[in-house]
């Protein structure tokens, strides 16, 4: 599936199709999702209306592991198979997933005030996100730091697989230290601990944040794949070899 999507011209061809639709599933779950986690979903027993940030903070972490998770996928690809798509779709993931990184370190620090009486304590899951923060800076500093674009997205692709051991730190933090944040809610033995009026809203804005970061993806690649072939015509002086 990914080599056939690397050939430039299939991959321009095929997301064209499907673009309008996701974009329309985005609109639609992020529309439904919000009304839902504003209006019906009701406030909690003791946090009140201030439980209603969860439902863009922890999309927003969940995005912000699965992209990473996505770049050290392409990144490895990259390296052992020397795929330049692969390397490029990294470095188009990469500003999507600070963004959403900085979005669940806001929204958690909004919603830490509140429960914590503090906008920041070092917690062990608090701490292993803001690590995740500087991975991702370093990740497109090394993309941009070398002359030889090949010699800097290898040494951000090496960067992403060893960061990638901060992923797993951060899923099991609350199960391995004993810190403030609260010990997972939904992936338990014993069900998800959160109530389905609750639970549904909030599947509602992951899949609205899934298909926005799609959207995104598809049209940062797109105009990655345009920069390199501008930079190719230009190094064949105005024409691009075949």
């Amino acid at each position: 599936m990914f080599n056939f999507l690397a050939n430039p011209a299939r991959f321009n061809q095929v997301t064209d199709r499907l673009m309008p639709a996701t974009a329309g599933l985005a609109g639609l779950f992020l529309s439904i999702g919000i009304i839902s986690a504003l209006i019906i979903s009701p406030p909690d027993y003791q946090q009140g209306d201030t439980v209603r940030i969860m439902y863009v903070h922890v999309p927003s972490a969940w995005m912000a592991l699965f992209i990473y998770s996505f770049i050290a996928i392409t990144s490895a690809i990259g390296l052992i198979w020397r795929h330049p798509f692969a390397h490029l779709s990294a470095q188009a993931a990469a500003p999507i997933g600070i963004t959403f990184t900085i979005l669940c370190l806001t929204t958690g620090s909004l919603w830490g005030k509140p429960m914590w009486g503090a906008w920041w304590v070092w917690d062990a899951r608090l701490t292993s996100v803001l690590f995740l923060f500087f991975l991702y800076l370093g990740f497109m500093a090394l993309n941009k730091a070398f002359d030889d674009p090949s010699r800097g997205e290898k040494s951000a692709a090496i960067l992403a697989l060893v960061g990638f051991i901060n992923v797993p730190v951060i899923k099991f933090s609350v199960d391995w230290w004993n810190t403030l944040h609260q010990p997972a809610s939904l992936l338990r033995a014993d069900g998800p601990a959160i109530h389905s009026s609750m639970l549904t809203p909030l599947f509602l804005m992951a899949l609205g944040f899934i298909f926005v970061a799609v959207c995104v993806l598809v049209t940062r690649i797109k105009v990655l794949l345009l920069k390199r072939r501008i930079r190719l015509m230009r190094i064949n002086g105005g024409k691009l070899r075949s």
